[in-house]
Formats: structure tokens, sequence, C-alpha cells
């Protein structure tokens, strides 16, 4: 088969996952796919959007959706990754907990046969079809940019800290420390793990105003959950009015609290589409293959 048979070919298969998806039923009578996917954790909006949306386009072309729950456990991830090998499942939709632990789990399913994406999140080993992600680097870089940029280059933050070992956190980590290189007047007085946790978010920030009484300026928290905690604890605290809090998400509830103005910043990912291009990208490629889509960044700005 020549480039222009096989374009012919790409073509007339998009054409009819449309056609499947326009025609559930009919998708459904041809041939049912059963996709497994693999969250880290379900406590959270973030991830519970992801869920939705890929149930909703699961359900749009036919797809049988199993939904698996880490609850941030690599251990428990790593056996639902053999569960759904056992199962016969068709595609891994992979959102991991860890970026080196779940990697002898991604193998397995390669060695396996069995197609895995990444959502959000990557391992070090193992390979996928498709990675649909924002930029978590540029997004950490975007974050502690916009704080120094508000501090005017001086003054003391703090950072919290993901899920360690989370490629998100180590991404968010690096892009924002790579931003903060150019501003020696500002001073990393905290760097604390709250684990994508509200609740830790809000015990950490309290933590550290204990620590940090007077001068600190602003909190980068890696997460929403994280951020909304923390902005819980500066209020209480009777701070909020001298510290920026800055986030990564684009949660329904982290954008809201854009909008009354206890976070400034918070750099929207997208997961509800993430989940969608995967579940789609699934589809198409047991019918023939898709590239790698990269899902934008938004901003939501406290003002605008």
């Amino acid at each position: 088969m020549n480039t222009f048979q096989r374009r012919v070919l790409r073509g007339l298969l998009i054409a009819a996952a449309g056609m499947a998806a326009a025609m559930p039923m009919a998708a459904s009578a041809a041939q049912q796919y059963t996709f497994a996917l693999l969250l880290s954790t379900l406590n959270n909006p973030y991830f519970v959007a992801m869920k939705n949306s890929a149930q909703a386009e699961a359900d749009q072309l036919g797809v049988k959706l199993l939904v698996l729950d880490a609850n941030n456990s690599s251990t428990t991830q790593a056996n639902q990754v053999r569960t759904a090998i056992a199962r016969k499942a068709d595609m891994l939709l992979i959102n991991p907990t860890d970026a080196t632990a779940m990697s002898p789990a991604v193998e397995e399913a390669n060695r396996a046969g069995v197609p895995v994406i990444f959502l959000d999140r990557r391992t070090d080993k193992g390979k996928a079809l498709d990675f649909f992600a924002s930029d978590n680097v540029d997004a950490g870089n975007t974050a502690c940019g916009f704080i120094a940029s508000k501090l005017g280059g001086k003054g003391d933050i703090a950072i919290l800290l993901g899920v360690p070992g989370a490629s998100a956190t180590n991404e968010r980590t690096q892009g924002c420390e790579a931003a903060l290189k150019a501003y020696p007047g500002i001073k990393v007085v905290a760097r604390q793990t709250a684990n994508f946790n509200r609740q830790q978010g809000l015990d950490v920030m309290r933590n550290i105003l204990i620590a940090h009484p007077a001068g600190l300026k602003a909190v980068f928290a890696e997460n929403d959950e994280m951020a909304l905690g923390a902005a819980q604890a500066l209020q209480a605290a009777k701070r909020a009015q001298g510290v920026t809090v800055v986030s990564i998400d684009g949660t329904p509830d982290g954008i809201a609290a854009v909008k009354k103005g206890s976070i400034a910043l918070d750099v929207g990912q997208q997961p509800a589409l993430m989940s969608k291009l995967g579940v789609m990208a699934g589809y198409d490629y047991l019918h023939g293959g898709v590239p790698f889509v990269a899902v934008p960044l938004q901003l939501h700005v406290a003002g605008s």
C-alpha cells in the first residue's frame, strides 16, 4: 500500500469513527471495545472531570469504560493494570500515580500487547501510543513567572508540592525553579509536600505561617486543591490580603476562587479535554492510529 492509499484509508477510517460517534448503537453492534481508565485518584475534582468526560465520550462511541481509582497508591494502580489486562481490555488510559513506580506495570502492558495512552502524567519507562497533557513545565514556569512579576522580583515565597514522584509534581517544580533563577531577589523560604490535597494544603500552610509570621509574599501551589487549602489558611490568619496565591489546574473551584480574588492566577489544564481526546485516540487507533495532540493551557487571572 503506497502513501496515498494509506492516507485515503485513514480518511475513511476517521470518517467511520465520526459516524460511530453519531450512532453509538451501530458501533456497538459491529464491535464493542473495552477501555480501562486508570486514575491516580478520584478524591480530586480535576480527576472527576477527567472521568466524567471520558465516560461521556465512551458512551458516545459505544465503548465500555472500566474506571479504576488507585487512591494515590502505586501498588494499587499496578494491580489494576494487571486486572485490566486479565479482563481483556482493548486499551489502557493511564494517569500514573508515580512516574518511576508505575513504569514496570506499563512495561507489563506493553509485553501483553495492550495499548497504553497516558493522561495528564506519564511514566519514566514503558511505551504509550499517545500522551495527552498540557505542558507541566510550562505551567510551572508561567505560575512562578507571574509571581516574580507580581512581587517585582523580590520577596519570600512558599511552594506547596504535589504527590512525590508524580510526573506533574516533578515537571511543575522544574518549571517554577527555572523561572525563579532569573530573580535572585526572590527567596523560597518553604518547600513542603501537600500531596495535591486541600486539607493537607490547609495544614501545611498553617505551619508555614507559624514558621514565617511575617515577610511571606506569595505561595505557589502545584494544584487547585492545595491552593484552596492555602487560601483558607491565609484567610483564617488574616494574611490573605498580603500574600499572592498562584495555582495550576483550572478546576471549577479554582476558577471560582480566581473570580473571588483568593487565588491570583490559575493556569488551567483542561482535564476533561485530555480524557475526551484520549478516548477518541484510543478508539481511532484500533482503526488505524492517530498522532499526539497537545492540550493548550488556559489562564484565569483575578480582576480580568
